[in-house]
């Protein structure tokens, strides 16, 4: 039997409302917005789509040698950011003749989004193919390939985060990358504490980064649940609020230290919560339906029964709360089903839709929540909707009652991701 107890010893986040915990918790318990219209350049500006971007971000201050930038997208260098900062969080010592972790002992599991191209680097290849106008497809192989950057495909692979901060942290030990929308950071986070179970690491690090404000996504955006452009942006979501209209895009990215407990209490770390149950749980979705919540109802359960808990043991819930009709539905119905009238805060309010960063960004909210004892308030919530019977924190902060927090997180495609930690 498995005994090995997994603890969270570091937070590191880049959010459009804060670059650092400090910051970001402010932002949330003062109910600060990240959304406005995003600067991307257009044409029109009444055409300026509507998204969140995080501010005053610079790799550079964090990527040695400065040259590998280079290869780094825009995903894969906030997700080696959010790693160093977790890192630094946990006092992990990563090289040197003074680290504090066995890099054969150390490893990495992050999520991460289909990786939208940065459409400037392919403008020299797409001109060398037209001719008079038209685009000439016989060029490709012959002129439009020699003006691709040599390492362009190490920029957008999905798992080039994981593998970046595997080479800069190094982290020798399990690596693997996962790619299940906004559930990609809790499955990620999720393998991490198994692989510590396993025994086949002592310090893992979990996360998730996401960018949906690139012009790739842009373009597909009619295959999400996006609010329809408002002249405030910042009202934008509405979790399970009565005016819900859909979300936004954005972009994120947060990684957390999971280490066995003897490891952490014997380096002297700060342990800010313990791992006590998760579960995934599929609804398959076929052809046009959409999930009925059941599979949501069955991850809450399954959570509850690897901690040992009871509903009344739940303090927090922090919901994916994604502000579309349909999703925000069932997943109220689901958590009044298996938890009754439990708190729920949902951080969409503030950021919205971050991909693959979400879950790790909303889970680090909800350590903090526990850390600091206080609920902060969902943004945008006015009213609950009739639909939605879920006990919303709204208008103002209120103190958390039990200590332990369940995070969710869910696609469209009927995949559901619970994970319970208590202090």
């Amino acid at each position: 039997m498995n005994n090995r107890e997994v603890v969270l010893t570091g937070l590191g986040v880049l959010t459009p409302i804060g670059i650092d915990k400090d910051t970001f918790w402010d932002a949330l318990l003062n109910g600060k917005s990240g959304v406005g219209f995003l600067n991307i350049e257009t044409t029109d500006d009444s055409l300026r789509p509507m998204g969140s971007e995080v501010p005053d971000f610079h790799a550079k201050d964090y990527v040695k040698p400065r040259k590998n930038i280079k290869i780094m997208s825009r995903d894969i260098q906030l997700a080696f950011v959010s790693a160093c900062l977790a890192c630094l969080d946990a006092g992990l010592i990563t090289e040197g003749d003074n680290r504090n972790v066995d890099p054969d002992r150390f490893g990495v599991v992050f999520g991460s989004d289909l990786i939208g191209t940065e459409v400037d680097m392919l403008l020299s290849t797409i001109r060398a193919g037209i001719v008079n106008g038209q685009y000439d497809f016989s060029r490709w192989g012959t002129d439009a390939m020699k003006e691709i950057f040599p390492l362009w495909m190490l920029k957008f692979l999905p798992n080039m985060p994981a593998c970046q901060i595997s080479i800069g942290l190094d982290a020798r030990g399990p690596s693997n990358s996962i790619t299940l929308c906004r559930c990609s950071s809790l499955a990620a986070i999720v393998e991490a504490v198994r692989t510590i179970e396993r025994g086949s690491a002592d310090v893992m690090i979990g996360g998730g980064s996401g960018n949906r404000v690139n012009q790739d996504f842009q373009t597909r955006v009619k295959s999400y649940r996006i609010a329809p452009r408002r002249d405030d942006p910042a009202s934008v979501p509405r979790p399970f609020d009565a005016d819900r209209c859909g979300s936004v895009m954005g972009e994120g990215a947060g990684a957390l230290v999971l280490e066995n407990r003897e490891f952490a209490e014997a380096r002297g770390a700060t342990i800010y919560a313990t791992v006590k149950g998760f579960a995934q749980v599929i609804e398959p979705v076929l052809h046009e339906s959409q999930p009925t919540g059941r599979g949501i109802r069955q991850s809450i359960q399954m959570a509850l029964q690897r901690a040992d808990m009871k509903p009344s043991d739940i303090g927090l819930v922090n919901p994916d709360g994604l502000g579309a009709n349909h999703e925000d539905r069932i997943e109220a119905e689901s958590i009044r089903a298996t938890l009754g009238d439990v708190p729920v805060s949902a951080t969409k309010g503030n950021f919205g839709d971050l991909g693959s960063g979400t879950g790790a960004v909303e889970l680090a909210a909800a350590v903090l929540a526990m850390q600091k004892g206080t609920i902060p308030p969902t943004r945008n919530h006015d009213k609950t909707a009739d639909d939605c019977p879920v006990n919303v924190v709204h208008g103002q902060s209120m103190p958390l009652g039990t200590s332990a927090i369940l995070k969710m997180n869910q696609t469209r495609m009927g995949r559901a991701f619970s994970i319970i930690l208590a202090r």
